[in-house]
């Protein structure tokens, strides 16, 4: 199930991702699933999509090489999805347009 989406654009050093966490739809699908360990796991994403504090090692990485840590699968939680190409004049809209579209 989608939770969030994350765009990067090269062009503009752009990194920025949206969650969502439907509590019921996840546990819909599996009634033991711990809910706080997704949304911890989704906590440590935005931390690295920001560079900030809670990116660890990876906040002095620019935000291509902090978009190469996300989409190389490493969590049984929360695991990166196939990574698309797109194209937009406004990268910093796409997170909030995709996660209407994808997520929501």
């Amino acid at each position: 199930m989608n939770v969030g989406v994350v765009v990067y654009c090269r062009a503009f050093e752009f990194l920025g991702c949206r969650v969502h966490v439907d509590d019921g739809r996840l546990l819909a699908l599996d009634a033991s699933l711990d809910v706080d360990g997704v949304r911890t796991a989704l906590k440590g994403v935005a931390g690295l999509c920001e560079g900030g504090e809670g990116a660890g090692q990876a906040a002095a990485e620019p935000p291509g090489g902090r978009f190469r840590w996300l989409t190389a699968p490493r969590s049984t939680v929360v695991q990166p999805g196939p990574v698309h190409a797109g194209l937009t004049r406004d990268p910093a809209a796409e997170p909030e347009r995709l996660l209407r579209l994808l997520v929501l």
